[in-house]
This record gives structure tokens, C-alpha cells and sequence, in this order.
């Protein structure tokens, strides 16, 4: 590896950290859980990508997960009592939450053609209860969309 390449993944992975800076400010100064762990793999994903996913494909996918964790996560707890705590799976609801979650994500996103991976980890964070399922829908979608903004003024800034 030459300098020059090192040079190079550094200022990707610094790219990767500016993404996340709108959704951290937000949950710095809100208190809302604007930064969660699929908005990394994201951030990856927009950084890495020689022609990165659209922008439509990444809200698409995102909101494809939250539909699904959400649906199979309300539908588990209206039938059988889930943990308090979202990592516990004895009985194993919350993982029946989260396979169903999966499931009806890929099917999704592949039915739809907005196939976004990270939006497999933004399902089971939904569906196993690591957001609070309902306030979940009001975060997800604005805090992916932060990284959108910030990607496209980082390109505009970098174009002049």
C-alpha cells in the first residue's frame, strides 16, 4: 500500500464519520435516538461505492425494514407477551420478531428492486424492540435521510 492509497482510505473513512454528523447532532441535541447501528454500514456503503446506491434505494430499503420490524413486532406482542429487555429470546419471540422481520425485508426489497443491505440491520433493530418500535418509524427514516444531505453537500462542496 502506498501513501497515496493510504491517504486515500483515510479521507473514505472520514467521509464514512461526516455522514453520520447531521443524525448525531440531532440526537445530541434532541435526545432522540438519531444515531443507531445500521446508519454505519450506510455510511460505509455511500462512501465506498464507486456509483453508491441511489438515494431511493437507501430510503426505500430503510423504510422497507422499518415497515417490516415494525409489523412483525406489533403483530408478536399482540399475541404473546414480549421480554422487557430486547436481547432476551427465552421464550423466543423476539426472535421469531426478528426472523419474520428478515424474511419480509429481503422479500421486499428484492420485490421492489430497492435492495439495500444495511436495511437488514435497520429491520432487526426495529423488530427485536432496540428502538422503541413506534417511535422508531419517526427517527429511522429522517436520520438515513440526514446522510443523504450530507453526502450530496460533501459532493458539492468537493465539485467546486
Amino acid at each position: 500500500m502506498t501513501q497515496t492509497d493510504a491517504i486515500a482510505d483515510l479521507a473514505v473513512g472520514v467521509r464514512a464519520g461526516l455522514l453520520l454528523t447531521l443524525s448525531a447532532a440531532v440526537a445530541w441535541l434532541s435526545g432522540a435516538p438519531a444515531v443507531f447501528p445500521s446508519l454505519g454500514p450506510t455510511a460505509f456503503v455511500l462512501s465506498t461505492a464507486r456509483s453508491g446506491p441511489t438515494g431511493r434505494v437507501v430510503v426505500g430499503g430503510h423504510a422497507i425494514g422499518v415497515a417490516a420490524g415494525l409489523g412483525t413486532y406489533l403483530a408478536i406482542s399482540a399475541v404473546v407477551p414480549v421480554p422487557d429487555s430486547p436481547l432476551l429470546f427465552d421464550p423466543p419471540w423476539l426472535a421469531l420478531s426478528g426472523i419474520l422481520a428478515v424474511v419480509l425485508t429481503t422479500t421486499g426489497m428484492r420485490l421492489t428492486n430497492l435492495v439495500h443491505p444495511p436495511a437488514c440491520a435497520t429491520t432487526l433493530i426495529v423488530a427485536l424492540g432496540l428502538l422503541e418500535p413506534l417511535p422508531a418509524v419517526a427517527v429511522v427514516i429522517p436520520a438515513v435521510v440526514s446522510l443523504l444531505v450530507v453526502d450530496r453537500a460533501l459532493d458539492g462542496s468537493l465539485r467546486r
